[in-house]
């Protein structure tokens, strides 16, 4: 079973994405911010990590670089409700840049994906 870090510092939609993650199959580990996050990664190995780009203590794009320095290679997708932080430099090291749906088909295909999985 492939195991998900989630950065999402909103409640709901954390509830939300991980019920529906572990429904494709998924083991999902669930952080609130980028402090919480590296912590997490400090003893556990993930094969994916999805993270939001505004949060409290510290921020999508600044946990962006301390995951790649910690787990080098770890695929990263930013999901976030805004499309501005795209030109953003800092991204750039994100495997890939999605815009926050309530239709998480696109989420979910660009996680199979990255991980090499076949379509169910």
């Amino acid at each position: 079973m492939k195991k998900l870090l989630l950065i999402e510092d909103e409640a709901n939609l954390r509830i939300l994405y991980t019920e529906e993650l572990k429904k494709e199959g998924y083991d999902v580990v669930c952080a609130e911010n980028g402090m919480e996050a590296i912590k997490i990664l400090e003893g556990t190995v993930v094969d994916l990590v999805i993270t939001d780009i505004r949060m409290p203590q510290m921020n999508g794009l600044e946990a962006l670089s301390n995951i790649l320095g910690l787990r080098k290679g770890v695929p990263v997708i930013i999901y976030t409700s805004y499309p501005q932080y795209k030109t953003d430099f800092m991204s750039w090291a994100a495997d890939a840049y999605l815009i926050k749906s309530s239709d998480l088909s696109e989420l979910k295909a660009k996680i199979k994906e990255l991980l090499g999985e076949r379509k169910k």
